[in-house]
């Protein structure tokens, strides 16, 4: 075992020699603070009444949906740093023609991740170039409200996985082994997953930018097994976004999400249309 890791450390040094120098220094940066105003179509939520996730149990309706995304990277010859917070929230004031006034969520999430991230190579011919290395990420997940039928959604995650970045066209490629701390419902869980996701952009003309994301977590043991735990979950977004400035942007788009329960005969799903207002700002640029 002592040559084994002795073996491996050897490879690290190895591999770490052939980084490649890129930009270095802060980048502080609010992604998008952005205004959407969406239509979304809810399947099966009668199903998924008592999960943590509005995705799955909120209403088919047309709502106002408000997201914040910042990021503070640390950028070095060998490593790359990075925080990120993410809010979102979405209500809708529901008046049907017999019935009282009717409120609910269609989003509700606060995420903040840190993690750190190895530069191990630099790819320059592939997909208009990208980075490559080894990260590990950790982050906690909550919610603005509790939902009137479930938990407030409590989890702590860590990642651990190889990752390309930081490219023309390909800003995220990764694959990562996920551990949860679980917090949301009593007794506690540990969970163990894997987790696969994309970031892809790409100009169309002048001013407007295409937008592809996508994720697929794997659910694959829990100390604990509980009737609202996931056997797997997936989102996509693609959108257009059109500058309407330098820092403001217009952008139509369509946002879909699903998840599996465990112990739930159908599968969940959410899917936003909309068009989304959104403005940007880089506050210190690396270079």
């Amino acid at each position: 075992m002592k040559k084994l890791y002795i073996c491996a450390a050897s490879l690290l040094l190895a591999a770490t020699a052939l980084a490649q120098d890129g930009k270095t220094g802060w980048q502080v940066e609010l992604k998008k603070a952005a205004l959407d105003i969406t239509s979304t179509e809810v399947r099966h939520a009668q199903d998924y009444q008592t999960f943590s996730d509005a995705r799955l149990n909120g209403d088919s309706q047309t709502n106002i949906r408000a997201k914040w995304d910042s990021n503070a990277d640390y950028h070095a010859t060998h490593f790359l740093w990075t925080n990120q917070l993410l809010l979102d929230y979405g209500r809708t004031k529901i008046r049907p023609v017999n019935g009282p006034n009717l409120e609910n969520e269609s989003a509700d999430q606060i995420l903040f991740t840190t993690g750190y991230t190895q530069r191990l190579w630099k790819v320059e011919e592939v997909l208009g170039g990208f980075e490559m290395g080894p990260f590990a990420d950790i982050g906690y997940e909550t919610e603005f409200t509790k939902p009137d039928h479930a938990n407030r959604t409590r989890i702590l995650r860590g990642m651990v996985g190889w990752k390309l970045f930081e490219g023309k066209y390909l800003k995220k490629l990764y694959a990562a082994i996920v551990g949860e701390r679980d917090f949301t419902d009593k007794p506690y869980s540990n969970k163990l997953a894997w987790e696969a996701g994309v970031e892809l952009e790409a100009p169309v003309r002048e001013g407007v930018t295409a937008k592809l994301s996508g994720m697929y977590r794997k659910y694959i043991s829990a100390t604990h097994h509980d009737i609202n735990d996931l056997s797997w979950e997936a989102e996509a977004d693609a959108r257009l976004d059109v500058a309407l400035s330098k820092e403001l942007y217009v952008a139509p788009f369509i946002s879909y999400y699903t998840a599996q329960g465990k112990y739930v005969q159908r599968r969940g799903e959410n899917v936003y249309v909309g068009v989304s207002f959104s403005f940007s700002h880089v506050f210190s640029k690396a270079e």
